[in-house]
């Protein structure tokens, strides 16, 4: 059996191909080796912004061998066609956005899809990127974790925006420019409360780096007081709350469909995220059952 037709065809045999380049947060000497052997030999560098790729090469001492072109927001979609046919002809192409890993809240998406669907080889320098750097510094949970890009710049959709995330379990990075850091985390106090813990992340890696740690409420404050430079925030799941006697009448309800009362409780433990043991479930069970037999009894003795 062939595979199916949507699948993307094997990378075509020329010698071209896309390199995706992740660039130093703040500290040139971030660069990975290949990152700098990449910047001297490609074809074409499609840089976010021509100034900082050619600075850093300044500092790392980098002379660009190919052609440098500008790949943002709004040009992207006019580039890429060319870029790929120059691909397929045999050149490489490496991308590279400010700061970090292209694609991620950067340019670089269009021209990735355009080259697989076009059969053209994609491969990545790996390297520095704020979302996995703040998340390691944060001290919140790693193992799972969501990014949401930037925070929605009207309050109006920033309040839905927050308000969908007052159930998420899972820790959330995202980024916030220093201007709307302190209406944004207000308004997290008031969809999420003042509870929640959250890291702000400010300049990273740069001489600046500041980690600030605490409450909603509290970096709430603080941010009041011109915060400035790149902003990442680290803010920590839901935790989900469990209500016993919901659970134990679940337990009920699988009981009288047939399920033994062991069973029960590790189906309804098991499908929610911060409910006590299976053992505590079932000593619960079974309290409310000698609990409503004695009330029973109670109630059919003579009067």
């Amino acid at each position: 059996m062939g595979f199916p037709e949507s699948l993307p065809s094997r990378p075509s045999e020329s010698a071209g191909r896309l390199l995706l380049g992740a660039t130093p947060l703040g500290q040139p000497a971030d660069a990975s080796k290949r990152l700098v052997e990449a910047l001297s030999t490609a074809d074409v560098v499609a840089a976010e912004d021509t100034r900082r790729v050619r600075n850093l090469a300044q500092s790392l001492g980098v002379r660009i061998g190919g052609r440098v072109t500008s790949l943002f927001d709004q040009n992207e979609a006019a580039r890429v066609p060319a870029l790929v046919e120059e691909i397929a002809a045999g050149a490489t192409v490496l991308v590279v956005s400010d700061a970090g890993m292209p694609l991620i809240n950067d340019p670089g998406y269009r021209m990735v899809t355009a080259c697989i669907a076009a059969g053209q080889l994609v491969s990545c320098l790996p390297g520095p990127s704020a979302v996995t750097t703040a998340l390691a510094v944060s001290g919140l949970p790693s193992d799972r974790f969501c990014f949401e890009g930037f925070a929605p710049r009207k309050q109006s959709a920033r309040r839905a925006w927050l308000a969908g995330l007052a159930a998420e379990p899972r820790t959330c990075v995202f980024f916030e420019s220093p201007r709307r850091l302190a209406e944004c985390l207000h308004d997290a106090v008031a969809e999420l409360g003042g509870e929640r813990r959250v890291v702000v992340c400010r300049e990273l890696t740069k001489l600046h780096e500041e980690i600030v740690r605490g409450s909603l409420a509290e970096l709430a404050q603080w941010a009041g007081d011109n915060v400035l430079g790149e902003i990442t925030v680290v803010l920590a799941g839901a935790v989900p709350t469990t209500d016993l006697p919901s659970l134990v009448a679940e337990v009920n309800v699988f009981v009288v469909d047939g399920l033994r009362v062991k069973d029960a409780c590790a189906r309804v433990v098991d499908a929610h995220p911060g409910a006590p043991s299976r053992r505590e479930l079932y000593d619960a069970v079974l309290r409310a059952r000698a609990g409503g037999q004695e009330h029973s009894d109670v109630g059919n003795q003579p009067g």
